[in-house]
């Protein structure tokens, strides 16, 4: 008896805690589309309350300028990293949406499940650093591009079918692919950029015009038309036929970094530059220039989003994600995650369905954002808007899914094993990290009276008032933009 008691204490000692990964399920949302399309029902609308997540349709349901605010994403969701840790150049997602292919600057390519975030596979894909990758619109192909000027051609499968030695003396920067894929463009810090036949692989034209690195180049998603931009300061139209440059675009004042063509129509260009500008052109009348934004921070990542035709996400150097709608504002930022990554931006890339942002960084890390809940009290109270990362729970925060959190006076406050989610202990208000007091409103905008950062700054932590008696703790405020 002693001894079987013995071994029944040193069991219960020995109890390990199952905690699950967050997974972001995509199924059920468009089985409840199909039901209310199939029945000719209106969809229901969202209410900031928590029950009505179940409500919440595919972001392709929310076009119009009532509801468009549900698809701004801005709400942290995992944190992945390779154990080997190097910079991050490029992410892709692939075309079906199920798994996200990170590129390192060692060479290696490597798979994330898309879903559940899971590490999936490894493989050395160049022998330098892998500077782009791009699918064509078939989803049947990807191309890739490294520091040595090399062109690699893959199969869905990973199985690489040709390489285009000594494509470029320098380094590949961006790689487009034409409408129909039957061609694709490829830029390089030699200055030029060359259009290529998928089908044989040999090099069709030679564009050259820029007197400097080209640092990014797009093919219109409808009409043969290429845009390119350089380091000489120019963004640049070509007509990939005749090989010759249409139209120059002498607007900047500084390196042109990323240039990118409105992906659903195709009207509008967006390009970003080292003068901390972004600029939105309309190539209908004659590259009309529609909104002109300028930052304290310098801009490293320009992307448009795949359903809202309107909206751009740009990343900066400083790690924050801003999202930008023309049809709201033309002067700041809609909404902004101020500390998104620790460093410098490096890539981003939507979702397919347009759900779920990744974003890569210089901290060597890739991070998922996808679209809050209605009435999510951590929405917007986590260290990616306060920047209170106590005690290494930021890094944690993948392994517990509770979705209310106790608050304190410092923000949420970190989880623990049995359940209970006291203030962290020993911590000051009075370190150098200052509290960041978002007031959010209707159109999905933080309060900006102090800088342009859309963040007002105190020196302190304020003192929260604890909640009424029998009410759930953090549901105080609503999601902004759905009431």
């Amino acid at each position: 008896m002693d001894q079987n008691s013995t071994i029944d204490s040193t069991s219960h000692t020995q109890k390990k805690y199952v905690t699950h990964r967050r997974t972001v399920e995509v199924t059920s949302p468009f089985n409840r589309l199909y039901y209310y399309k199939k029945h000719g029902l209106q969809l229901p609308d969202i209410e900031p309350e928590t029950s009505f997540t179940a409500n919440i349709m595919p972001p392709s349901s929310y076009v119009n300028n009532n509801d468009r605010a549900v698809n701004v994403i801005g709400k942290f969701t995992h944190l992945s990293s390779n154990k080997v840790k190097h910079v991050i150049p490029a992410i892709q997602w692939t075309p079906e949406g199920r798994r996200l292919i990170v590129a390192t600057y060692n060479g290696e390519l490597s798979l994330w499940n898309g879903f559940s975030f899971n590490f999936e596979s490894l493989m050395q894909a160049h022998d330098s650093a892998v500077t782009t990758m791009k699918y064509s619109h078939a989803g049947d192909w990807m191309v890739s591009g490294d520091a040595d000027g090399i062109i690699k051609i893959w199969q869905p499968n990973f199985n690489m079918v040709k390489e285009l030695d000594s494509a470029h003396t320098e380094s590949i920067r961006d790689i487009a692919f034409s409408n129909n894929d039957s061609k694709f463009v490829s830029c390089s810090d030699d200055n030029i950029l060359k259009i290529w036949n998928f089908s044989n692989g040999k090099e069709e034209r030679v564009l050259s015009g820029h007197h400097w690195d080209v640092k990014s180049c797009d093919w219109h998603p409808t009409m043969g038309l290429i845009a390119s931009a350089s380091k000489d300061n120019l963004v640049k139209l070509w007509d990939p036929r005749a090989g010759n440059c249409i139209s120059t675009i002498l607007n900047f004042k500084h390196t042109v970094l990323r240039t990118r063509f409105q992906p659903t129509k195709g009207n509008l260009l967006g390009a970003i530059s080292k003068d901390k500008s972004l600029r939105i052109f309309d190539i209908r009348y004659g590259l009309k220039e529609l909104m002109v934004v300028r930052d304290e921070i310098d801009y490293m990542d320009l992307l448009w989003s795949p359903i809202n035709e309107s909206m751009v996400t740009v990343g900066s150097y400083d790690g924050s994600i801003k999202h930008f709608d023309l049809l709201q504002d033309t002067e700041e930022p809609i909404h902004t995650i101020p500390f998104a990554h620790d460093k410098c931006i490096t890539s981003m890339a939507y979702n397919p369905m347009g759900n779920i942002l990744a974003s890569a960084s210089k901290d060597r890390t890739i991070r998922f954002w996808t679209r809050a809940r209605p009435h999510d009290p951590n929405a917007f109270d986590d260290p990616s808007y306060n920047d209170q990362k106590i005690n290494g729970w930021y890094f944690g925060i993948n392994n517990n899914i509770n979705a209310v959190r106790e608050k304190s006076e410092f923000g949420a406050a970190p989880p623990t094993l049995d359940g209970n989610t006291p203030a962290p202990s020993g911590y000051s208000g009075t370190s150098s990290t200052s509290s960041y007091n978002r007031v959010p409103n209707n159109n999905y905008r933080n309060d900006n009276n102090s800088n342009n950062n859309n963040r007002r700054i105190t020196g302190s932590p304020e003192k929260k008032q604890p909640p009424a008696s029998g009410s759930l703790p953090g549901l105080n405020s609503s999601l902004p933009g759905l009431n």
